[in-house]
């Protein structure tokens, strides 16, 4: 079978060159359900002969809404735009409000969800959703539609038509719609067409170091599939011939690597950065001569650049780290046979770049937005010079990058949306002449790797004119290890100033080491001896920015910010005005 050029043509593609028995499965509370590749290619059959037998035209939208990752989800994303629908993804930490807007927005006609708490959201605004005509659930839930009602709705009378429209649609024609969550305002919905999508995902496989591996491609999913960076991955996987394994929750992370046992599975540095506190944490706590040993190996990987590798007394030393060190930690963790995890959604520190690709687990940070498919460039340990800490990489095949006169990039490409649904004005905002505006700022180095300077809008001036990029000092500061979450402030103010969440066990651990009181409500944020402590990791990684730049003054916050607070996007990035608004006296006090 010829390459795909319509997203559900991956899992027939799968199926002609490189069945699967076990294509996809997931936990379900203990009761693993996987499907082979021939079992799911019937069950879409089945999902979009049950849609057309309910009323689905073409051109329909489908709402899907999930708390995890599941096989469900992924049957109803194929079985709907093979059937002719669009299926429009949406976060399951949304409000209730904007499940109305984005219901009535998209005009969608029927809804999937997961489980009662999300059934629960939209009954709440089924009433205000005139278009909406059915509800159906993944999970058994009393008194409700379940989805298998739709399985079965459709019988051979409804193959014929789903014949003929799957035959009908072409690449270019609108495959879904979604819904960025943003940091502010209402959510814009993102058309992307088959084209975007599948042309990305096929041309990203070559920055996937799987190619020559012997058995089985497991790969764990966990990031919400209703993102495309984790929804493109799905289809290049089953365009790879790979195992798609789904975690359970990011709580029970651990238990399904060891599961999964995986090759490749995608994270964000939020991930990361708790991994690496608690390799830190358990390394630095063994007490003796293995504390010793780790904090050895710890400098060494930190050390890591790709040029060094295997080469000279460094790579003896790697060599000795890893085996002493970091293939316990990959083997405590399920990570023996990883070759790949992709970063994306937020920078990356270059500390933890080079902590885990020091340790032999190879971190390959991307950079793309959910309105470019979403890959623009990736690094990659296929080839020589593709990999370089501190960048995003290089652009991928096909991609165009450019720059405006301020640094912002400018991105062109087979990728880039088609415009925000129902909205030019949006549209025209952010694509000129062929050019996607991304709102980021960056630059090329000379070796044509992209780095990320900063959002062009959140850089603010101070009062005494000088401009600061929030983003870059958050990052610089979260290399503290008693840091776990902040949001730099100061516009319009005379200095910067942070807003802190600490990292608790770092900081109970410290205690322990120097005899101090950890708070027994775990509320550091009036404890002067700590707060001192912090102060100082502030200061110290202060020290290369300019004056202006500098964090000046620090506050500790009660509680970390949330999705559920309302403070943190699904991807986990800062909705900086309601942290202002929630944290407004706070902050007033620090420039009092």
């Amino acid at each position: 079978m010829k390459n795909p050029t319509r997203l559900f043509d991956f899992p027939r593609y799968q199926l002609a060159n490189c069945p699967q028995e076990i294509m996809m499965s997931m936990p379900n509370a203990g009761n693993r359900i996987s499907y082979s590749t021939q079992e799911f290619v019937d069950e879409v059959d089945k999902a979009s002969r049950g849609l057309i037998a309910l009323g689905m035209e073409k051109g329909d939208k489908i709402a899907l809404i999930s708390h995890n990752n599941r096989c469900e989800w992924n049957v109803m994303d194929h079985g709907i735009m093979q059937a002719g629908g669009i299926d429009v993804p949406i976060y399951p930490t949304m409000t209730e409000s904007d499940y109305k807007y984005i219901l009535n927005h998209s005009e969608s006609k029927f809804c999937f969800v997961s489980n009662k708490e999300l059934l629960d959201k939209v009954n709440a605004v089924k009433a205000e959703c005139p278009s909406l005509q059915g509800v159906f659930t993944f999970e058994d839930v009393a008194g409700a539609d379940s989805w298998q009602k739709v399985l079965s709705a459709g019988s051979d009378t409804q193959q014929e038509e789903l014949n003929s429209r799957r035959d009908s649609i072409k690449p270019n024609e609108l495959a879904t719609i979604i819904y960025t969550s943003g940091t502010t305002g209402l959510p814009k919905g993102v058309m992307l067409t088959h084209d975007n999508v599948c042309g990305n995902a096929l041309t990203a496989v070559g920055r996937v170091p799987l190619d020559g591996l012997e058995g089985e491609l497991r790969v764990l999913s966990f990031l919400p599939v209703c993102h495309i960076f984790e929804r493109m991955l799905h289809y290049l996987y089953m365009y790879m011939g790979a195992n798609i394994y789904f975690g359970e929750a990011l709580e029970t992370i651990k238990e399904d690597l060891n599961h999964a046992q995986p090759v490749m599975f995608t994270a964000v540095p939020r991930l990361l950065e708790k991994f690496f506190d608690g390799i830190v944490a358990k390394g630095r706590a063994a007490g003796g001569v293995k504390t010793a040993i780790f904090n050895w190996a710890l400098n060494v990987v930190l050390a890591w650049e790709p040029e060094k590798e295997g080469r000279g007394l460094y790579g003896f030393k790697l060599k000795i780290a890893r085996k002493l060190v970091f293939s316990k930690v990959k083997e405590a963790l399920g990570l023996s046979g990883i070759k790949a995890v992709a970063s994306g959604s937020a920078a990356l520190q270059a500390r933890l770049a080079r902590f885990f690709n020091g340790a032999g687990i190879p971190v390959l940070e991307g950079y793309g937005l959910t309105e470019t498919s979403p890959v623009v460039t990736v690094n990659t340990i296929n080839s020589p010079r593709m990999l370089k800490i501190g960048t995003v990489g290089k652009v991928i095949d096909g991609v165009e990058i450019s720059f405006s006169e301020d640094n912002e990039i400018l991105v062109k490409g087979p990728n880039v949306m088609i415009g925000y649904y129902k909205d030019q004005d949006k549209t025209d905002e952010v694509i000129k002449n062929g050019w996607f505006h991304t709102g980021d700022k960056g630059e090329f180095d000379d070796e044509g790797f992209l780095k990320i300077t900063g959002r062009k809008k959140e850089i603010f001036k101070t009062s005494g004119g000088k401009y600061v990029a929030p983003a870059l000092l958050e990052n610089a500061l979260k290399a503290s290890l008693f840091i776990e979450q902040v949001m730099v402030v100061g516009e319009n103010r005379k200095h910067p100033a942070a807003l802190i969440s600490p990292e608790p066990g770092v900081v109970a651990e410290w205690c322990r080491l120097h005899n101090h009181t950890y708070p027994s409500d775990g509320n550091v944020a009036s404890d002067e001896v700590i707060f001192n402590r912090i102060m100082e990791e502030v200061d110290s990684l202060m020290e290369p920015f300019a004056k202006w730049e500098q964090v000046k003054v620090i506050k500790i916050i009660p509680e970390p910010f949330s999705i559920d607070g309302g403070e943190l996007t699904p991807t986990l990035k800062l909705k900086r005005d309601p942290i202002k608004k929630k944290y407004g006296e706070l902050i007033d006090s620090i420039y009092e």
